[in-house]
Parts: structure tokens; C-alpha cells; sequence
């Protein structure tokens, strides 16, 4: 298509039905009630002039060129800010508005540069518009007079310039950086003719509170806020839609190019996750696609130790298939398997799975989803029958009470943190359970009524406890448990016990009783009340349990089932539902159905033309463990960094160079490549033809933007690697893998890429019952049929801080850099966060020597790394805190082996770990100063 534009209405829509008839320049036109005359004039084929005015932002009225003339009224109002009344007769063009609106734009004019025809907004300019909108010919007043003309530009911000010289206060950036973001970073300082906007008490934008993510340059209507790459590379020509590659929330973007060359990410404000909003990762973090340390020839090594060397695709897929064969053959069919990327698409991950189950003949299949949020897709199926989030995001708008449980969203999730934010600031009320004092807690216009700062391992005990007080104090929806749900009684004497009241657990969480038994009466009675949680619930050794345990809660206040409440997983990233969805565990195929059910299975021997194993084959862990048995012996990694992200870092090491081919598909030489034999290149988000499935079940067209630049798709690969295996798979586009997962998974039963393509995306399940996708689930009645209440002892982990190790270590991201690195490392994010940290408090610094900078070491039973210090009181004494962003940091060399009872997801959030001071700038050099490039 050529450049997508689309209409701006000039005000926000307002719900509810049409029922106001009003008349425009003689035209009828029906809206809702409380519709500005703008938007119903737009609606009606007719846009009144504006530069103040943008449907993404509440209307402001400042700029005096939307005026209109209204039959029986004095003046001429704003149409902006004037709603519809019945019967009104409004006219938008006459000789008298002409002469204001002129008049108005002369004055704007007149303070600004006239290089229109070098500016690098020259033809996207909606000042150079609406001049010509309103007939403006001459500028009276002249150029020489008092004018801001000579301000300053700001060039801090890596990917966008300030330049005052071209701001015509219109305020939009300001009311965009609020309404929008929800980060209030911008002001307008000075008055009248003074008046001027400003990041904040600071200069400069990269010194502010500014987050860049771009709403201030979306909503600017001048050249004033702009794209580096726009004046790099001139305006663009046309769009290709796509979705964001980066978190679980998956925006749209419109990919706009000039030739063949992407110019910029513009979010599109039809995008159902993000609804024109985007962040600083998926508006600007796309350079990674081009960088120069991408591999786009396959490469191959007899031993790790050797030089890699290039070859054609031929050669590399011939010699993958040989080495596993033989493999095989030497050792059994069990000794190979795959992992699947919840990065790449759903197509993509469904052919790898088929590859491993198909090809190599056994179930050893498994996805990052392990490490991350493989508690929420066992414990939401024990308890609701299915492994997913119940909401859409838009539900959140709908919430009287948020409570979020070991999430950061402002940092993981910005997008959907700033509609959380929205409608907290619209009153809402937060809870937020989090060891770590989260932006969220306190932040511009937000503050949390209660924070359990909970200690590290103590979710379970927690959750149990505000349960006991719903149940002890007559909290319940009794109506809701008894028409929905089973197994309440045995759970409610289970709650009830005194062991799990907040004054028992209070010794054991750190957080008071009475803060506890608060928060769940707010919980239980406030409303429609919404749970939030993300990694800080899952990656622990009970987060089966706690998933459990949150959804015991939501059902027992009848929390489920409708806009504005649920249980919602946070995804880590993009597309870590899809690949659950897909079939990438061990002992489900695609849509969650267990290997062992003979129905199920048949469906896809039928279609595959294999016999499939009906026993589970090897999880993540249980591969690593065998592979230093001597029983694993051949690994195929797609798009996974598995030696960086993955616990106890030197056991995977261990784990990979005992096997005797490792083949790792990525883009770059990850640290996983290290221990590879074989490395075959892949493709970016932008050279991608698929769907990604976010956090709320939604699945979006993901569009090549540009030709892949290895001469190949991945799902093409696989199947070239399973035909040399002697397995005939063949598909002529993405398109028809997606027909064939909706063949055979009742979920996606509805979903085409047409249908994508017509809808713009669809929730899950999209079938017969619900061809248009499913927003909301469990309305009516839950996937398993009733709800189930399951008990959720508290049993403390095993990981204990002692006199060695007397600090508990916890982790979590940062907003700029996105999971490992591996992209936002090789975009000019790094400017915010060029290292991995250690937040530690105060007291626990003082005692050991440590001051704000100082390099120290890390270690606890399993390993030890270098890094930076950073005190901090956002925990408490005794937890310290960091990131995991950078390989050179290594963070999960310290994390331990410890894992969920029933999933084996890893406890990241849990290590007893010291801090010491390293006592050498050379330890500093070492950990540190590594170029990106020659670790990654």
C-alpha cells in the first residue's frame, strides 16, 4: 500500500449509542451524547481546521481555529470543546470564520521559521497544511520583530530533536506526555508570549523524566518533535502493517518506508493491544534488524573450539540432518530434541514442534516459556481448564480495584502500564504486592493505597492470607462460588485454618496483618476488581501454587467473567502465549491437549502421517541433565539464548559442550552460539510473514516489511532439515501452515489470514461459537465447566539466606533493554542502560563498605559475577536487586537450580547471595568493558 494516513477526528469518541441529531453545513449527522461538534462535523464527511485538536487527546481549545458559528448562539465557540445538543445547526465555513481563522494562523506564522521546503516535515506539516486550509496568503505583522526564532535545538534524545524554534504551543506534547504515557515529563513554562514547553525542571530531554516513547513526536503537528531517521532519511512513502517483536503486549505499528528502506515505527491507532500508543523499544529499537553484526550465512565447526566457517544453506541443512541421524542411531531416537523461540511466529514455532515430534520421533519439545511463565499455563488450567488470561486490555478501563502481584509494568509492559495508569488516575484504586518499591507505588498522579512489600518467596503466604480473611469475614460472592465453582468447601476449611490468617504469616512475609487483611477487604469490596501478576509470581519454586492461589481468590470474590476483573498474565515476550499455544511442551500439542490423549493424537498422526509417542518427552532442564548423563546428545535452538537466560549458568555450560551437535538458529552469534556446531542464521520481525499471539489471547498479523536477507523464511528451514531426515514436510506460504493449526487446534478454528487481515487481529478461541475471537473468557461458565478451588499449602523454599550468603537476591528488566539484550543492546537504548546494576539499600551497603558506583562481586552456592553498585532503598534491608540484560554480567551465573514443584520453571527470584567489594579497577575493566559485539 502507499503511505497509510489515518483520519484524525480531532476529539476522542465518546460510548454509547448515537441518539443526538445535529446538522453541519446543512449535512444531518447522529452521534453519541457528549460528541464535540468536531468530531460529529469529521464523522460527516467535513474536518474543521485545528492544530491544538487530536482524537488520541481530550480536546484543549487553545488554538482558536476550530471556531464555527452555531444558529442562536453569540460568538464563535470551539467546536473542540462545544458538544452536540440536539436540533443544532452549526455552520463551519462562512466569510467571518474565514477572516479569523486567517488571522489566527497569520499570528502563528509569524513566529516561525519559513524553511518549509528543507524542512524534514516538508509535506507531513499540519501548521503547512492548515495555512492552506484557511487561505492564509500574506503575514502582515512581519519576521522581524520579537520572535522565538533563535531557541536552542535539543539534541540529546538518540532519536529525536527538540526544536523550539518551529513550537507553536500548542500543547499537544504536553497533554500527550499525561493523557497518553502517563509520565508527565513535559511542562510549559512562562506565560503569554513567553511561554514555552519544558522537559521538566531540566533542558534537556535526556536528563528529564521523559520515557521516549513517542507520543510527544506523534502528537506534535510541526517539525518541532522529529524522527532522526526522518531528517536522515526524508518522509516515508508507504506502510506495511505489522506487530511489534519486543513484550507480551504486542503492538501495531505502521512500518513506513521510503523505497525499500524502513524510515519509521508509527503505532496505528487501530491496533487492538495499544491503540496508537507504542514505547521506546517499539517505536525506535529497530535498528538491531540491519546491524551489522547480523549472520546471514549458515556456518559450521567440528568442535567448539574451531573457526567458524560459511557454507551454502545445502550444505549446513545436509550436514544437520547426517550428525542427528547418526546420532540416533548410535543412541536412540531420544537423544536429540528441540526448542522452540517465543520470539518467532506462531508458524514458525508450530513447524519446529512438528520437526522435533515428526521428524526426530520423540516429544523432547520445549519453549522459554519454561523459564518464564510455564506456573501460568498449569496452574490457570487446573483452576479455570485453560492456560491463559482471561481479559482483553482494554478491560482494565473497567476496573474499580488493580491489583498487581510481582509485575513492573511501567518498565516490562509500558504500553498497557499506561492505560493501567489512565484509569488510576480516573480513581481506581492499587494494590501492589512487590518486594521492590515499583514505579507504580508512587509516580506523577499515582499512589498505591497499600504495598505489601512482601519478602522474596512469600507470594503463597501472602495470597493465602487475604483468602482467609474473605472467607473468615463473609467477603465471599456466595452466589458466584456456589452457581461456578467446585471444591469450595474442602478449600474454604483449608483458608480458614489460623496458620494462613495474616497475623500467622506476618513473621514469615514481613508485611503487617493489618495491611494485609486492608488490601483484602478492598479486594473482595471494592468493585470490579482485576489481578495483574507477572514473572515475580511464576519464577519461584510454589509458582504453580501462587497461580493457583490468585485464581482461588478471583473466584471467590466472583471476580471472573466480565470487563474489569480477571487473572492476566503479563508476557515476557512477544510471543510466549503463541508458543504455548503451539504446542512447544513436552507433553502437550498445540492448543494444550496432552500427548496422551488417544483422540487427540490420531488427529495429528492422520494429518502428519506419523505415529506419535503418547509419553511426554524431556523438559528444558530434564534435556541438561541428561546431556551431562551422556543419554542427550544433539540440541536444536531456535532463537533462544539458552546460556544466558537460562539458571545456574555454568550447569548449562556444562550441559552444551557434553552434547555432540548443538545447531542454534538466531541472528546474531549469541552466547549460546559458543557451544554450537552448527549456526544457521535467522530472520527479523521485519523480514517475518506469521502471526504473534500477546498476553491477552489476541492474534496479530505480523507482515514482512522487508525481503529476508537470508534468502529464506525459518519455518522453511525446518522443513528442509525434516525432509533431509526423511520426513516429507512442505508448505508453500505461512499462510497455510496457519490453515493447518486451525485444523487441528479448536482454538484457532476461525483464524485465517484473511480473517486477520479483514478483522485486524481476534482473541482466542475464534471458532464457531465466537467467529469474531472471545475478549473476555469464562463469562458464562468456566473452560473446564465450573471453577475449580485447589488448596495451596505454603511451603518456604529452600533457598535460605545464611551467615555465608545473608542477602536474598531478585531480578527483573529495565524499560530500555528487552529480555537479553541480544536486540536492544545493538540500538542506541544502551544510552539509558549500558550495564547491568545491583540495587542495593542502604544499611546493607554501609555494612559492607560499598558506596554508589563501586564495582563489587556477587556470589552465592553456585557462582559469582562482577557489577556495578547502585544504592537504593526500593527494597528492603537484606534483598538486593538487578537486571539480566547483559551477558557480560551474566546475572544468571548466581541463580540456582532450585525450580516450581510442578513445572520446573526456575526460582530467578530467589538466591541467597553476599556482596562484596571488589577491591580493583582491572576486576572493573574485566566485567565491563567488553564491546557487546564480542560477547553476543
Amino acid at each position: 500500500m502507499g503511505l497509510l494516513k489515518e483520519h484524525d477526528f480531532g476529539t476522542p469518541a465518546k460510548p454509547g449509542p448515537a441518539t443526538v441529531t445535529v446538522e453541519i453545513d446543512g449535512v444531518p449527522v447522529t452521534v453519541p451524547e457528549g460528541t464535540s461538534i468536531m468530531r460529529a462535523a469529521a464523522e460527516s464527511g467535513t474536518d474543521i481546521p485545528k492544530l491544538c485538536a487530536t482524537d488520541s487527546l481530550e480536546a484543549f481549545g487553545s488554538c482558536r481555529l476550530c471556531l464555527v458559528e452555531i444558529d442562536g448562539r453569540k460568538g464563535t465557540p470551539a467546536s473542540c470543546t462545544t458538544p452536540v445538543a440536539e436540533g443544532m445547526r452549526v455552520r463551519t465555513q462562512t466569510p467571518r470564520l474565514e477572516k479569523l481563522r486567517q488571522g489566527v494562523m497569520e499570528l502563528y506564522i509569524s513566529d516561525h521559521p519559513l524553511d518549509c521546503l528543507t524542512c524534514a516535515a516538508n509535506g507531513d506539516c499540519e501548521l503547512q497544511d492548515m495555512s492552506g486550509v484557511v487561505g492564509l496568503r500574506q503575514v502582515r505583522y512581519g519576521y522581524e520583530g520579537e520572535n522565538h526564532l533563535d531557541a536552542e535545538k535539543d539534541t540529546s534524545n538518540p532519536y529525536f530533536d527538540f526544536d523550539p524554534a518551529k513550537c507553536i504551543v500548542c500543547s499537544r506534547c504536553v497533554r500527550a506526555c499525561g493523557e497518553v504515557q502517563g509520565t508527565f515529563a513535559l511542562t510549559i513554562e512562562g506565560r503569554g508570549f513567553d511561554s514555552k514547553v519544558s522537559p521538566g525542571a531540566n533542558e534537556l530531554f535526556m536528563d528529564s523524566e521523559c520515557v521516549s516513547c513517542g507520543a510527544c513526536v506523534q502528537a506534535c503537528p510541526t517539525a518541532t518533535l522529529q524522527e532522526r531517521s526522518v531528517v536522515d532519511l526524508g518522509m516515508p512513502t508507504r506502510t506495511v502493517l505489522t506487530t511489534c517483536a519486543y513484550c507480551g503486549v504486542g503492538c501495531s505499528f505502521k512500518a513506513e518506508l521510503r523505497g525499500d528502506e524502513l524510515v519509521r515505527m508509527v503505532p496505528h491507532k487501530d491496533g487492538g493491544a495499544n491503540e496508537g500508543h507504542s514505547c521506546v523499544k517499539g517505536r525506535f529499537a529497530f535498528g538491531y534488524a540491519t546491524h551489522p553484526d547480523r549472520k546471514l550465512k549458515p556456518m559450521i565447526r567440528e568442535r567448539i573450539t574451531d573457526e567458524w566457517r560459511e557454507v551454502d544453506w545445502e550444505t549446513a541443512i545436509g550436514y544437520v540432518a547426517e550428525r542427528f541421524r547418526d546420532i540416533q542411531a548410535r543412541h536412540g531416537a531420544g537423544a536429540i530434541g528441540g526448542i522452540t523461540s517465543s520470539r518467532c511466529t506462531n508458524e514458525e514455532v508450530y513447524v519446529v514442534q512438528k520437526l522435533v515430534r515428526a521428524a526426530f520421533g520423540n516429544n523432547n519439545v520445549d519453549t522459554c516459556a519454561r523459564v518464564c511463565h510455564s506456573p501460568t499455563g498449569y496452574g490457570l488450567k487446573q483452576t479455570f481448564g485453560t492456560s491463559a488470561g482471561t481479559q482483553d486490555f482494554r478491560s482494565v478501563a473497567k476496573s474499580d480495584v488493580i491489583m498487581v502481584i510481582g509485575a513492573n509494568p511501567t518498565d516490562a509492559h509500558p504500553v498497557f502500564a499506561s492505560r493501567m495508569k489512565r484509569r488510576l488516575r480516573e480513581g481506581a484504586k492499587l494494590i501492589v504486592v512487590d518486594p521492590r518499591r515499583i514505579d507504580l507505588v508512587r509516580s506523577p498522579y499515582i499512589e498505591a493505597t497499600h504495598h505489601l512489600q512482601l519478602a522474596p518467596g512469600t507470594n503463597v503466604a501472602v495470597v493465602n492470607a487475604m483468602a482467609h480473611v474473605v472467607v473468615t469475614e463473609g467477603l465471599l460472592d456466595r452466589e458466584f462460588v456456589d452457581s461456578r465453582c467446585e471444591d469450595f468447601d474442602s478449600w474454604a476449611e483449608f483458608i480458614a485454618r489460623p496458620e494462613n490468617s495474616p497475623e500467622a504469616v506476618e513473621e514469615i512475609t514481613g508485611v503487617p496483618a493489618a495491611e494485609v487483611r486492608a488490601a483484602a477487604r478492598l479486594y473482595a469490596g471494592g468493585g470490579n476488581a482485576a489481578i495483574y501478576y507477572g514473572l515475580g509470581v511464576t519464577e519461584h519454586s510454589q509458582g504453580s501454587t501462587m497461580v493457583m492461589g490468585m485464581a482461588n481468590l478471583a473466584m471467590a470474590c466472583g471476580q471472573i467473567g466480565r470487563e474489569g476483573v480477571g487473572v492476566n498474565p503479563l508476557r515476557g515476550q512477544n510471543n510466549v502465549q503463541g508458543s504455548c499455544d503451539m504446542g512447544s511442551f513436552p507433553h502437550e500439542l498445540s492448543g494444550y491437549r496432552h500427548v496422551s490423549d488417544d483422540a487427540v493424537r490420531e488427529v495429528f498422526e492422520k494429518l502428519w502421517d506419523r505415529q506419535l509417542l503418547p509419553e511426554p518427552g524431556l523438559r528444558i532442564p530434564n534435556m541438561f541433565d541428561a546431556a551431562i548423563d551422556g543419554t542427550f546428545r544433539g540440541l536444536f535452538v531456535q532463537g533462544e539464548d539458552i546460556a544466558q537466560s537460562d539458571p545456574n549458568i555454568n550447569h548449562v555450560h556444562a550441559a552444551l559442550s557434553a552434547m555432540e551437535l548443538v545447531v542454534v538458529q538466531d541472528l546474531f552469534l549469541n552466547e549460546t552460539a559458543k557451544f554450537a556446531h552448527v549456526f544457521l542464521p535467522g530472520t527479523s520481525f521485519l523480514e517475518k510473514d506469521g502471526t504473534f499471539t500477546n498476553a491477552e489471547r489476541r492474534i496479530n498479523r505480523v507482515r514482512p516489511v522487508m525481503p529476508s536477507k537470508i534468502g529464506m523464511d525459518e519455518w522453511q528451514v525446518a522443513c528442509e532439515i525434516a525432509k533431509a531426515m526423511g520426513y516429507d514436510m512442505h508448505y508453500n506460504s505461512a499462510s497455510e501452515i496457519m490453515d493447518e493449526i486451525a485444523s487441528v487446534t479448536p482454538t484457532f478454528a476461525g483464524v485465517s489470514f484473511a480473517k486477520l487481515d479483514k478483522l485486524g487481529s481476534v482473541q482466542w478461541p475464534c471458532n464457531d461459537a465466537a467467529p469474531e475471537g472471545t475478549p473476555v473468557m469464562h463469562v458464562d461458565e468456566f473452560v473446564r465447566g465450573k471453577g475449580r478451588f485447589m488448596q495451596t499449602p505454603f511451603v518456604p523454599t529452600r533457598e535460605r539466606s545464611n551467615r555465608k550468603y545473608p542477602l536474598i537476591l531478585t531480578t527483573g528488566r529495565i524499560l530500555t533493554q528487552y529480555n537479553v539484550g541480544a536486540q536492544t543492546r545493538r540500538t542506541a537504548n544502551v544510552a539509558w542502560h549500558g550495564e547491568d546494576v545491583l540495587e542495593i539499600h542502604p544499611h546493607d551497603a554501609e555494612v559492607r563498605g560499598v558506596n554508589d558506583g563501586d564495582v563489587v562481586t556477587l556470589s552465592s552456592r553456585v557462582g559469582t559475577t562482577t557489577l556495578r553498585a547502585r544504592i537504593s532503598d526500593r527494597m528492603p534491608v537484606g534483598v538486593v536487586y538487578t537486571t539480566f540484560h547483559h551477558p557480560v554480567t551474566g546475572a544468571n551465573v548466581v541463580t540456582t537450580e532450585n525450580s516450581d514443584w510442578a513445572t520446573n520453571c526456575p526460582e530467578y527470584k530467589v538466591t541467597a547471595v553476599q556482596v562484596g567489594l571488589k577491591n580493583a579497577a582491572a576486576g572493573h575493566d574485566a566485567a565491563h568493558n567488553e564491546e557487546p559485539a564480542l560477547v553476543d
